[in-house]
């Protein structure tokens, strides 16, 4: 198993591949185009209320928390785009048509991207996880300058801390 240290070493200054990630505003985003700093924020997945988890949820190390990481980016949205961030996307395996029921639901400002066929995490060598015939990504931020992987925060163990932790990251490494 790949330790937390060698995946935030082997993702830093990567180039993001060229795929045209489905979006829940109904565009495709290529990650590998977008100017400036852009924010993404990998998680395992939501669930609609009253859906059950599966089975040994609450178990698995960083599975839990997609929520509270998802509002938190939310609540500091405006924070993020004054300190430089460009864009800002959630990032899971769902469909669009499931996290757009999150987007609706949670109010999100920012569109989530659908890697349901696992191009972009696997191109990336992203980590992940199986559970309940799920492949799911284990939870990671990215910050991209012009399409480069400039910093990963890698585990994310807090998840509703992780906004503030990328807001004062970017408060203190402004962009060029």
């Amino acid at each position: 198993m790949e330790s937390d240290t060698h995946v935030i070493e082997r993702l830093t200054g990567q180039i993001v591949p060229a795929l045209s990630l489905p979006a829940t505003n109904g565009q495709f985003v290529d990650l590998s185009v977008l100017a400036g700093r852009t924010v993404v924020y990998a998680y395992p997945r939501t669930s609609k209320p009253g859906t059950a988890s599966p089975t040994g949820w609450d178990e698995i190390p960083g599975a839990k928390g997609c929520t509270p990481q998802s509002c938190s980016f939310r609540d500091h949205a405006t924070e993020l785009l004054a300190v430089g961030v460009s864009n800002l996307f959630g990032l899971s395996s769902q469909t669009t048509a499931y996290q757009k029921e999150a987007v609706e639901r949670l109010h999100l400002p920012f569109a989530l991207l659908s890697d349901a066929d696992h191009r972009f995490k696997e191109a990336m060598a992203m980590p992940g996880f199986d559970v309940d015939g799920l492949r799911l990504f284990k939870r990671l931020t990215m910050i991209l300058e012009d399409g480069k992987i400039s910093k990963v925060f890698y585990p994310v163990t807090a998840p509703a801390q992780d906004a503030e932790n990328v807001l004062q990251w970017c408060r203190d490494n402004p962009h060029a």
